[in-house]
């Protein structure tokens, strides 16, 4: 996934992993509703901003089971010590024209970046007071597609995050994080082959498979009462190398900011 407002929807679930263990084995169906609003790039690379709605919801039943918005359907579980889930959702677009929320006029000519099914993996051990975490997926092939923009593709993420503060003023926690992919996903959201160098305004690139960026990110939380609460979450990625020196990155480095009041039931 590329640095995007759904890098907002991971990093807003993945708050729940800081939470009480108990908290997370469902005994019973559990729902959470989010919406607020983020400030992100308008695509990874980019130097234009866009603010825009983000509205999710999350379902769990006792057996596991979820349905969430930012992920997917899927199966989890959570341990003391250990988590993990599986699902299938969708991946993330970008569009080369502005289109509402989504895209930039300077990506025209470069074929817009459509949406396919995506098989994700997440792990989480507990080492003290360190939480780390391993987040996996692979993008499935679009049927009938541009090589250059529905290949399919695997992603890497790997984190570290710990809790900074807890207390009155609710919990902040801060963590770091790299993500690598393969070969077809630099392409993808990097590179620029010969046909869409004719069509756009940019040179021909090609990508080779490696680190995407390292970041990081601090999140706050504030429970407002047992079943509301508000979070904030500011991200940072910086672009390696490999992804920064494409023709389409303005910015190497992106920062994101969001905020979610959320209702939990």
């Amino acid at each position: 996934m590329p640095v995007s407002l759904r890098t907002f929807s991971l990093s807003l679930t993945s708050l729940c992993l800081l939470l009480p263990g108990d908290s997370l084995r469902a005994e019973d169906w559990h729902t959470t509703l989010r919406a607020g609003a983020a400030s992100a790039p308008r695509y990874s690379g980019s130097d234009e901003r866009v603010v825009a709605p983000l509205v999710g919801v999350e379902i769990v039943s006792p057996y596991g089971v979820f349905l969430d918005t930012s992920r997917g359907l899927g199966w989890g579980f959570d341990e003391e010590d250990f988590g993990l889930s599986v699902y299938v959702g969708a991946s993330d677009v970008r569009k080369d024209r502005k289109t509402g929320f989504k895209g930039s006029d300077e990506l025209n000519g470069m074929g817009s970046i459509k949406s396919r099914p995506v098989i994700g993996l997440d792990g989480t051990y507990h080492l003290g007071p360190l939480i780390l975490g391993a987040s996996f997926e692979h993008a499935l092939e679009k049927d009938d597609d541009d090589h250059d923009t529905g290949s399919s593709w695997n992603r890497l993420k790997l984190s570290i995050s710990a809790p900074l503060y807890e207390g009155r003023f609710g919990k902040v926690s801060g963590g770091l994080n790299s993500q690598f992919g393969d070969s077809n996903y630099m392409r993808t959201w990097y590179g620029v082959s010969d046909a869409q160098a004719s069509r756009s305004q940019f040179r021909a690139y090609k990508t080779r498979t490696g680190l995407i960026s390292r970041g990081a990110d601090l999140t706050w939380s504030l429970p407002l009462d047992k079943q509301w609460s508000v979070s904030t979450v500011l991200a940072v990625q910086y672009l390696n190398h490999e992804a920064a020196d494409s023709p389409i990155v303005e910015r190497r480095l992106q920062t994101s900011l969001a905020g979610q009041v959320v209702y939990t039931f």
